[in-house]
């Protein structure tokens, strides 16, 4: 009697012992075996995307069930070409270059569904001096690369904010993006735009001195932002949803913590770099106020950039924010 006793107890017990286990095991992230790969290919690897490192570093993406798989891939038409051809599953670059696929009738066309940033994050190097003036530009050559892509379009943007017309300036833009620092190492242009860590860089080897920021001077607008091919986004929307709240997490993280905290949390993606040297470069980005506060894409916020586009003669059709924006935060 005594023995079944004890049979039943320990049964009990080992049920108890299940049941705890499982709910452990229920709030635990998903299982790395069942996580889904989302492919992103970005346009620059750059401290001014950290809400997107911060979300992948401190786990909110596996929390989604999901794991990034990250390439680099310079140049924002690249990028478009990476994920209309499948390579890629998602963009993180210019949404101009989802407008440019539009128009040119594109039927599985790109549509940006979080954005990231709402400011350009260039900063001007100069090759000899740190007191700078905008008019310090006229009749001086700076590369900006593409005149088609955000960086360069953000610029012009910035010039005649500050009141300077581009006539006045020898603006180079026959040099890539990914080759703007080598070819002002290399002795090109008087000034350069670059983003960070590449400016901090030239300048700590004493190649140049940042002298300014071009988001300062230019507009809010959509700079970079996540786009997928349309078809994508109908099959994967849970998906997706789940990785703009990531990005929604990220940016949260970056904006209520400092710039040393932001910093000790992406290092692994920047090995090369110190904590302190990441830090200062977070601070000047949180200057800047280059990040958006959630990932929404709000209407207004994108005809600026639609606007701009066709100041610049780079469209000459109404590019419509219901088509080209889908939204999965809401």
């Amino acid at each position: 009697m005594k023995k079944n006793i004890l049979y039943v107890l320990t049964g009990i017990l080992g049920l108890i012992v299940i049941l705890l286990m499982g709910g452990t095991m229920l709030k635990k992230p998903q299982d790395e075996n069942k996580l889904e790969t989302i492919k992103v290919s970005e346009v620059t690897h750059s401290i001014f995307y950290a809400p997107f490192y911060v979300a992948m570093e401190n786990g909110y993406f596996k929390e989604a069930g999901i794991d990034i798989d990250l390439l680099l891939v310079s140049g924002s038409d690249n990028v478009a070409s990476s994920v209309l051809s499948k390579d890629t599953d998602v963009g993180l670059a210019g949404p101009e270059s989802a407008c440019y696929v539009y128009l040119g009738g594109e039927k599985d066309y790109l549509q940006v569904f979080a954005g990231l940033t709402k400011r350009d994050g260039q900063f001007i190097l100069s090759r000899d001096t740190k007191e700078f003036k905008w008019e310090d530009l006229k009749g001086k050559e700076i590369l900006i690369g593409r005149s088609t892509g955000m960086p360069g379009l953000s610029f012009f943007k910035a010039l005649e904010n500050e009141g300077i017309n581009k006539d006045e300036v020898n603006i180079n833009t026959a040099i890539e993006f990914g080759e703007l620092s080598g070819a002002f190492l290399g002795g090109e242009g008087d000034f350069v735009n670059l983003f960070e860590p590449l400016a901090s860089k030239l300048e700590a080897n004493g190649n140049g001195y940042v002298v300014t920021s071009v988001g300062a001077s230019s507009e809010d607008f959509p700079y970079t932002a996540f786009y997928a091919r349309k078809s994508y986004i109908e099959e994967n929307k849970k998906l997706l949803t789940n990785f703009t709240k990531a990005i929604n997490k990220g940016l949260a993280f970056t904006l209520e913590n400092s710039s040393t905290d932001v910093a000790k949390v992406i290092a692994n993606q920047f090995s090369d770099t110190s904590i302190n040297d990441l830090t200062t470069m977070i601070e000047r980005y949180k200057n800047a106020d280059v990040w958006l506060k959630s990932p929404y894409v709000e209407e207004e916020f994108f005809n600026t950039l639609t606007d701009l586009l066709k100041d610049n003669n780079l469209i000459d059709k109404t590019v419509y924010y219901e088509d080209l924006v889908n939204n999965l935060y809401e």
